[in-house]
């Protein structure tokens, strides 16, 4: 499971970078109740979604030559700079080379050899998110990519991530979990394209997942609010209830009451 003993190739921090993030900001306080913080003037815009004065994401409002908008998954390191030349050594990019954040750590944006952006976050003061795996916080991660295989090597060679096979009704789940922990550290998954159909669109890419207590309730809510329903409310034995979403200006996400939360 996801949790804050974050140890090396966990993630560790999550931000969303949107061309609205007062639209952003009022959109997730109503489906997740977060609440937006400005960071100081020096943090350039950024700043830190919370829920019940703990940190849950990061978020600042970005522009068209930044990407789309989406979320980012930051990975933990111990050394930013060794993670970045081991990405490249992988043939993945470094889109956004190693930086510190004043006092608060080491960052990096990074792209697997398919393409698909992620961050690396080498802490600091700054630790991570200071809740997962409650009800309106980071609990799940997905990527969708169309060579699982390929994949699983990647993220093994530069964050030491394995990966093992989960029997579920109609096939195989792969999941992902740091280096010598147990297969009860997993974390995500790796998914392939033909299993998310309406996802494909765009390329591969991570998904967030968030708690939620109610997950009908969230996806109402979004759409109220100019969410688009990608994948509405589904049961999946053993897993939980899920459905996936984007926001109104297009950043990917999904929501789950997991089957662990029942009763």
């Amino acid at each position: 499971m996801l949790t804050t003993r974050y140890v090396t190739g966990a993630p560790n921090w999550l931000d969303l970078g949107t061309p609205d993030i007062e639209g952003a900001s009022t959109f997730y306080n109503a489906l997740f109740g977060w609440r937006f913080e400005p960071g100081p003037p020096e943090s350039g815009g950024y700043g830190f979604f919370q829920l019940d004065g703990r940190t849950v994401a990061g978020g600042m409002q970005s522009t068209a030559e930044d990407g789309p908008p989406s979320w980012t998954v930051y990975f933990q390191t111990p050394d930013a700079d060794a993670t970045a030349k081991a990405a490249e050594q992988a043939h993945g990019k470094v889109l956004m080379q190693p930086l510190d954040v004043m006092d608060q750590g080491r960052m990096a944006i990074l792209a697997d050899k398919a393409g698909v952006p992620f961050g690396i976050w080498q802490p600091g003061r700054l630790k991570g998110l200071d809740v997962t795996q409650e009800p309106g916080s980071l609990c799940w991660i997905e990527l969708y990519t169309a060579d699982q295989p390929m994949a699983a090597w990647f993220y093994n060679a530069v964050l030491g991530l394995e990966t093992y096979g989960v029997d579920f009704p109609g096939g195989t789940y792969t999941t992902i979990n740091p280096r010598g922990e147990s297969e009860n550290a997993m974390f995500g998954g790796i998914v392939p394209f033909a299993d998310a159909p309406t996802e494909a669109e765009g390329g591969p890419y991570w998904l967030p997942y968030f708690e939620a207590t109610d997950v009908d309730a969230v996806v109402a809510e979004a759409e109220e609010r100019g969410g688009l329903v990608r994948m509405p409310p589904t049961d999946i034995p053993g897993v939980g209830r899920v459905a996936r979403l984007t926001d109104p200006y297009g950043a990917r996400f999904a929501v789950i009451r997991s089957a662990s939360a029942e009763g």
